[in-house]
């Protein structure tokens, strides 16, 4: 047995937040098995999957288990910082991106306000093993200039067929992470041609179909957005909201520590490498995504019949409610569902090496 988690680094994601495998099921049939995290088949959940209709046909429902170690060795880690970080021109923005690892294309959406040295580092390291991972700051974040086309979904996805042109690549499997789920989704439909396979982390389809947040929450992040542009200090308590819903209920007893943060710590400290414009351009795009007076995404999804991997914390109650990820994979037919236990919207940093593995083992059986 791998030795025992002392902690497991987290990040802030604070507009949209911030072992083993017994068996894998595809089709009913087993994939792999022998690693990741101990897997507990909810009866419930079996029992949608086989009644749901439209090809829904691969739930795993994750029981995380906060004794058992992260087994990656921590002098091997990709360190984005040591890769060197080119520019290219896409359209109307000086896009800023870095490329590594070895094998067919990935492609990294993004979580809202961050950039692209964001993601685990044990993430990454998992994923570059048999992947070319590409990883590339949004307009308006980090080192990618805003432009100035009007700011939409829309707009982020053409440039992301933008980037895939720049670096003459055809097809790529593409993920998302949070507000980057929206954009994988937007790429995906507008551009059926360049994508291998799509993986939603932490994502929501939308529109009528969505569960939405509540509403309390919504407030929240619109008056950190509001306090943000208009040099208005956003209190503790505020923070500690995002963070305390970032990680979820069950993460939090197993980590108590994880849920502190440094006393008196400034949005903007948390968040350097986002303009108040941009923060407020992503808050009114994905605000406009999960609204109910619109189709919804998930129709798309499934005409364009692409190999789909959906993954959420089953504690992921505010940021993008998990439920949506049951949406998702009910109205996509062959879609794999993914559920982790004690983890939150967090989830591809509270649990990276579990999340690489998922993902490298759905990519292993679509090629």
């Amino acid at each position: 047995m791998d030795n025992l988690i002392d902690s497991v680094h987290t990040r802030l994601h604070p507009l949209y937040i911030l072992r083993r495998v017994t068996v894998v099921m595809n089709n009913s049939r087993q994939v792999r098995k022998g690693y990741l995290f101990i897997i507990v088949f909810i009866s419930a959940i079996i029992f949608s999957s086989m009644t749901m209709g439209n090809g829904f046909t691969n739930t795993v429902n994750g029981q995380t288990n906060a004794t058992q170690a992260n087994s990656s060795n921590t002098n091997n880690l990709v360190n984005t910082q040591d890769i060197p970080l080119e520019k290219v021109r896409v359209g109307d923005i000086e896009m800023a991106y870095k490329m590594f690892g070895k094998g067919d294309p990935l492609i990294l959406h993004n979580g809202a306000s961050d950039n692209m040295d964001a993601w685990d580092p044990a993430l990454l390291t998992r994923l570059a093993s048999n992947h070319t991972v590409i990883i590339f700051d949004s307009r308006g974040i980090g080192n990618t200039t805003a432009g100035t086309e009007p700011y939409s979904i829309q707009l982020l996805g053409n440039d992301t067929a933008g980037l895939m042109d720049a670096l003459k690549i055809q097809k790529a499997n593409v993920l998302g992470y949070s507000l980057g789920t929206y954009i994988t989704q937007q790429f995906a439909i507008t551009h059926p041609d360049k994508v291998s396979s799509i993986i939603l982390i932490a994502g929501s389809c939308g529109g009528k179909d969505g569960i939405p947040r509540p509403a309390e929450f919504d407030k929240l992040q619109a008056d950190i957005v509001n306090k943000t542009q208009n040099n208005i200090p956003v209190s503790q308590d505020e923070l500690k909201s995002l963070v305390t819903a970032s990680l979820g209920p069950g993460w939090i007893k197993l980590h108590p520590e994880s849920a502190a943060i440094p006393e008196n710590i400034t949005f903007q400290q948390m968040k350097p490498s986002v303009s108040p414009e941009t923060l407020n351009n992503q808050k009114n795009a994905g605000f406009a995504w999960v609204a109910s007076d619109w189709n919804g995404a998930c129709d798309d999804l499934a005409k364009i019949n692409k190999p789909l991997l959906v993954i959420a914390g089953t504690d992921d109650n505010l940021y993008v409610p998990h439920e949506n990820s049951l949406v998702i994979a009910n109205k996509v037919p062959g879609a794999w569902l993914v559920q982790i236990k004690d983890a939150s919207h967090a989830v591809p940093d509270q649990y990276p090496e579990e999340v690489g593995k998922i993902i490298e083992t759905f990519l292993s059986t679509i090629k």
